[in-house]
């Protein structure tokens, strides 16, 4: 992805409301806010075309952002992306702004690498979770992480411990005092196989027969 996307022109807007956002789309803007580091809410637009040239690219939804606001830059990270239910359009953004020496909480997409070889065992491939929450300073901002499920073996689950976490990033879940290690994929039989065992008798009725 072009370092380019990762920048983004903006203008200040003072029009608020329904009647405002509407306008903006019309003109072919994207109403937006920027909140954050206790510096207050700010209302922005951007540029249609920009955004939807961005939004095809995963890294845009994960990677430190540089909004330049009037000529003032701030970094952000994208939490919120409102679209459109059957038009080709964004209706609303919410960029969140991110300090360099402060940590942040955000998802990021897994890959799972080797999904080929664990299909060849004859095993389905069920994703449970396809993000991860994170917290990191800036600076260690993975844009996704990676799982390998080439050994997977049918029946076998891999949890979140198994996804292996740069230096510096830390799962938001497993930190809690509560946190759950919950399943990201699993390898399942294939349906004739599980109908074949469920049809089959237990050593138990199979002596009473």
């Amino acid at each position: 992805m072009s370092e380019a996307i990762y920048t983004l022109e903006a203008t200040v807007r003072s029009d608020k409301g329904t009647g405002a956002s509407r306008r903006l789309r019309h003109a072919d803007q994207v109403p937006a806010i920027v909140y954050g580091l206790d510096k207050g809410t700010q209302n922005i637009a951007l540029a249609h075309n920009k955004i939807w040239q961005a939004q095809d690219n995963e890294g845009f939804y994960s990677h430190i952002l540089t909004l330049v606001i009037d000529g003032k830059k701030e970094d952000v990270i994208l939490k919120d992306v409102q679209r459109h239910p059957f038009k080709m359009q964004i209706l609303h953004l919410d960029f969140q702004r991110v300090d360099a020496k402060q940590e942040l909480q955000t998802s990021v997409p897994l890959h799972f690498v080797g999904e080929e070889a664990a299909v060849k065992t004859g095993g389905i491939v069920a994703h449970t979770i396809n993000e991860l929450e994170i917290s990191c300073l800036p600076k260690n901002l993975p844009e996704f992480l990676e799982l390998d499920i080439s050994a997977l073996e049918i029946g076998q689950t891999l949890h979140m411990s198994d996804v292996k976490l740069p230096k510096g990033v830390t799962s938001v879940e497993l930190a809690k005092p509560e946190g759950q290690d919950l399943a990201v994929v699993t390898l399942h039989a294939p349906k004739a196989a599980a109908a074949e065992e469920e049809e089959a008798p237990s050593s138990d009725e199979a002596a009473a027969e």
